[in-house]
């Protein structure tokens, strides 16, 4: 039956080290970690994103709770926080957050340009840093590709005049992948974010591989297909050789796939719920999953 076991055990647990050239553990947390191409800097394989989860009021119960969720992410070994500027005002909720728990020195904070003109993106950038009650951000994103030609030189400005320390573009469906590849075969990229899960896995085909070859840095959105995994594994057993690779609930299973993947640097799944924070964070540790389990998932889910 799916559930999301080993809770409590999660945040402890550390697992078996992978001997992977490109992979590495950070010694505090367990957390393995990979290293963005363009500058070597390491990140650890699981984040966190924002839409939906964020999108609270401020003081809430709700907010509260959020609150425990970012001191187990950070206390577990997380770094890496994507939020956007059009996600009902969790960007906002997120700086708050980070100001009160003092968490912005730990966070490798993403954002995003989503606009249509250049007048237009530069008030939401300054809106943006407002929000996040900060002067920079780590990783600037160009949103679904939005007016991309105009802001992808605006993106890099910021980044020379040390705004942002890297750039890149996003996309959230695999029908937006062709375009995401011509970009990046285009145009010199730190960072793309795609879509990539046991039920969408065409990114491998050939946007993964050449990111690869590029040496861009990747971030996955929706390994959880936006929640409809879970309904479709609703009372099933995990897989038999799940426990080998120490997997014990579905979450895990979904996120391990994506960052067994050698391109991958840092899978973003949102949540609201500590328990749940916590069993994410397990996924990024022990082995990763072989070329044979993969395929036997993207065969399960088809």
């Amino acid at each position: 039956m799916f559930r999301r076991r080993d809770v409590l055990r999660a945040g402890a647990a550390v697992g078996l080290l992978a001997t992977t050239p490109w992979l590495r553990a950070e010694p505090a947390s367990g957390l393995l970690a990979r290293k963005v191409p363009s500058t070597g800097e390491a990140l650890p394989v699981i984040g966190a994103g924002t839409s939906g989860s964020f999108e609270v009021r401020s003081g809430s119960a709700q907010y509260q709770q959020l609150k425990d969720v970012l001191r187990l992410f950070f206390a577990g070994g997380g770094k890496v926080i994507d939020t956007s500027p059009n996600y009902g005002g969790a960007d906002a909720i997120l700086g708050q957050l980070l100001e009160e728990g003092g968490w912005h020195r730990q966070c490798f904070l993403a954002t995003k340009i989503a606009a249509d003109s250049r007048a237009a993106a530069e008030e939401q950038w300054a809106g943006s840093l407002r929000s996040l009650r900060t002067d920079k951000v780590d990783l600037l994103q160009i949103h679904n590709l939005r007016d991309w030609r105009t802001q992808l030189p605006y993106a890099r400005e910021l980044k020379a005049q040390g705004k942002t320390r890297y750039v890149g573009i996003t996309h959230y469906l695999a029908s937006g992948q062709d375009e995401v590849a011509r970009i990046v075969r285009s145009e010199p990229l730190d960072f793309i974010q795609i879509n990539y899960s046991v039920n969408a896995p065409e990114a491998a085909r050939e946007l993964l591989p050449l990111c690869q070859d590029k040496g861009v840095a990747v971030l996955i959105n929706r390994a959880f297909d936006d929640g409809r995994l879970f309904a479709r594994v609703k009372d099933q057993a995990l897989p038999g050789w799940a426990a080998q690779v120490g997997i014990g609930s579905w979450a895990q299973l979904f996120l391990k796939f994506a960052i067994s993947h050698p391109a991958v640097t840092t899978v973003i799944p949102a949540t609201s719920r500590p328990e749940r924070q916590l069993d994410q964070l397990k996924a990024g540790t022990g082995p990763l999953l072989s070329e044979a389990q993969q395929q036997a998932l993207v065969k399960l889910f088809a």
